[in-house]
């Protein structure tokens, strides 16, 4: 065995190499002959691409890219099924916070994952704002949706202090915050509080969620949505309704709870701008690929495109 450009390679070169004959052998297995076809046609995608995106993903585990492994992989799914070449920019969100937004200028979409702490989270709100301000296709996903609820409240909503309890306490909108009671997904009821031990009271595991018709998040997914979740600190409806009056769409909802499970704005505000508390990209399969993340990918790629008929047009 030795190394690879893609770890899609990989089945095909083991087969080459007997491995699955020598188990099957091993085993009395009398098993079928392996059809790699896909598996080739997935790696000739990849290495074949037609179109080309860079974005960039603003983080504070930069350093350290395995940290977003599963992100990483479902954007080169999202390529794949999209014959695009995705390069992703690993952005310090605590650089942003000491220099500013200018290196964001040349992206084709921006994302802001998941994560905990207050450390770098301004310079992750800088950059939704950048997205947000320059139609910069945006996605956050958890703590990328809370913080987009955070920006859009500060200088959309006029609420200018606007926070999540998880960074400030005093903040006087807490549009995110720490909701102390919720139904588990067999219906037991849940209890939390500041006190509480940090990993036993996420909510955890997948929700089905009714999705709004006519939104952006209904044109991906279809009328329900059901992915996983990892997280303690929830959008505070008590906000809501004055955010939605100056164009936040909530998109789904928990049935339960009736928490915010995604948002977006209006098209005649920005082309593509989603936020979801889920973590889509647990699902997301070489095979099929995920379909938030292909929109994800096809928004970069117009955005792309529209950005090179601009540059052309004023050379």
């Amino acid at each position: 065995m030795w190394d690879v450009d893609t770890i899609y390679k990989i089945p095909q070169l083991l087969h080459e190499q007997g491995l699955d004959r020598i188990i099957c052998e091993d085993l009395a297995l009398d098993a079928p002959p392996a059809d790699l076809s896909m598996w080739q046609k997935l790696v000739s995608a990849q290495e074949h691409s037609q179109h080309q995106v860079t974005i960039g993903m603003v983080g504070k585990y930069v350093e350290l890219t395995e940290s977003y492994k599963s992100l990483i992989e479902a954007l080169r799914h999202a390529g794949i099924h999209t014959s695009t070449k995705v390069n992703i920019e690993y952005i310090d969100s605590e650089d942003i916070e000491a220099g500013g937004t200018q290196g964001l200028a040349h992206l084709d979409a921006i994302l802001v994952p998941g994560g905990f702490g207050k450390r770098g989270t301004e310079g992750k709100i800088a950059a939704i704002r950048h997205a947000r301000e320059h139609k910069v296709p945006y996605l956050g996903i958890c703590l990328g949706m809370q913080l987009a609820v955070i920006e859009f409240a500060r200088h959309v909503a006029g609420m200018d202090d606007a926070n999540s309890t998880e960074f400030n306490l005093e903040t006087e909108h807490p549009v995110v915050a720490l909701i102390t009671e919720w139904l588990d997904r067999d219906g037991k009821a849940e209890t939390r509080s500041e006190d509480s031990d940090m990993g036993g009271t996420m909510r955890l595991g997948s929700q089905r969620c009714p999705i709004k018709d006519g939104t952006l998040a209904s044109r991906i997914y279809g009328a329900e949505v059901n992915e996983r979740h990892r997280h303690r600190y929830e959008v505070n409806n008590h906000y809501v309704p004055a955010l939605e009056q100056v164009g936040l769409i909530v998109s789904a909802r928990t049935p339960s709870e009736d928490l915010p499970e995604m948002m977006e704005l209006p098209q005649d505000m920005h082309p593509w701008f989603v936020g979801v508390q889920f973590h889509p990209e647990f699902t997301s399969t070489p095979r099929d690929s995920h379909p938030l993340f292909m929109s994800f990918v096809n928004a970069a790629l117009q955005h792309h495109q529209q950005a090179s008929e601009v540059q052309k047009a004023t050379a």
